[in-house]
């Protein structure tokens, strides 16, 4: 039994936001630890950039950045601070965070609450220099007038702290935002934010929803490639519901955990196909285990990510999945994890 396991019961009898700001600051308050060193078999250049390990901590998480290094000593490979927006905003009214504990999933319509780039900024800023890989996700203010404009902005604000920048199109709780992938959308804003971001700026992926149509798969995978992209998320959290245990799973907003992990691997199988291979992919939703990492892998994932497995798992996921998967890689013969690339 972990030591999580055993404080688990206090941490749920907070409510989900609550607790979720009391993890947040204990992190602060966390002493700096030198992140762990993975074994060599993990490592991968993704888009140009350096990996110790395949998992990654999703956005949503850090919104703020407050705890990105916290989160690398804790294991993870990289962490993607965000949802932020231009402007600081509080997001959709209390309550809007939900964990479903018989189903091990979360809903969420959080609505992009954060304290705006500026903040966040000048965090980022004082953590030039350090070790790893923290990645920024940006999006637009709820009430922008012009939604591709305030992406544009995102990419030029954090364009300079950001190992990679996210453009996330695929929340479900702020209306209208995932019209922007549709194909004449999407490809507007790739063409701004592209711009933004100019010839020598950090990588740049976008991040997309598992509800999608077979014909916005295609589209937004030409788009993408058409635009040079650097990487494709998949996916967010689902507006779908699956049967599910708890009550909770009639609250409106996405949801994420372990009901959402057939239909993202169902997604991330349908963008190897539309994209040949010719676009590194970043898994995402319902991934708790190593077995679950690397069936992500060996179906085209260069790179996982994880969140809501935290809430059930506790913080040492991360670096338990890393010690299994390199066992299972070793296992079945790969040198390295990109080896294990798309060969399931």
């Amino acid at each position: 039994m972990s030591a999580y396991s055993l404080v688990r019961p206090l941490i749920f009898r907070l409510d989900a936001e609550r607790a979720h700001r009391a993890t947040i600051a204990a992190l602060r308050l966390r002493p700096a630890r030198t992140p762990p060193s993975p074994s060599p078999v993990l490592a991968s250049r993704v888009a140009g950039l350096d990996f110790p390990t395949p998992i990654g901590l999703a956005a949503g998480f850090d919104k703020d950045a407050q705890v990105p290094d916290a989160m690398l000593g804790l294991g993870f490979g990289f962490v993607e601070v965000g949802t932020l927006t231009p402007h600081g905003q509080p997001g959709n009214p209390r309550p809007r965070l939900f964990r479903l504990a018989e189903d091990k999933a979360v809903v969420n319509r959080m609505g992009f609450n954060n304290g705006g780039q500026a903040a966040a900024l000048e965090r980022l800023l004082r953590r030039r220099g350090r070790p790893g890989v923290v990645g920024v996700n940006i999006g637009a203010n709820k009430d922008a007038r012009d939604r591709i404009a305030d992406y544009a902005t995102g990419v030029t604000v954090m364009r300079g702290v950001a190992s990679y920048l996210t453009v996330n199109i695929s929340s479900p709780n702020t209306p209208g935002l995932r019209a922007l992938q549709s194909r004449a959308a999407l490809d507007e804003l790739l063409a701004a934010v592209l711009e933004a971001r100019g010839r020598a700026g950090p990588p740049l992926f976008l991040k997309v929803a598992p509800d999608l149509a077979p014909a916005d798969i295609d589209d937004i995978a030409e788009v993408s490639l058409r635009r040079g992209i650097d990487a494709l998320i998949v996916s967010n959290t689902t507006v779908a519901r699956p049967p599910l245990l708890s009550p909770l799973g009639a609250e409106a907003g996405g949801l994420s955990g372990a009901p959402l992990h057939d239909l993202a691997l169902r997604r991330l199988i349908d963008f190897r196909a539309a994209t040949a291979g010719h676009l590194p992919l970043i898994a995402a939703g319902g991934i708790a285990t190593a077995d679950q990492a690397y069936a992500r892998i060996l179906a085209g994932a260069s790179l996982v990510q994880l969140y809501s497995a935290l809430v059930y798992e506790g913080p040492g996921l991360a670096r338990r999945i890393a010690d299994d998967l390199a066992r299972l890689l070793a296992r079945d013969g790969f040198a390295t994890v990109a080896d294990a690339v798309g060969r399931g």
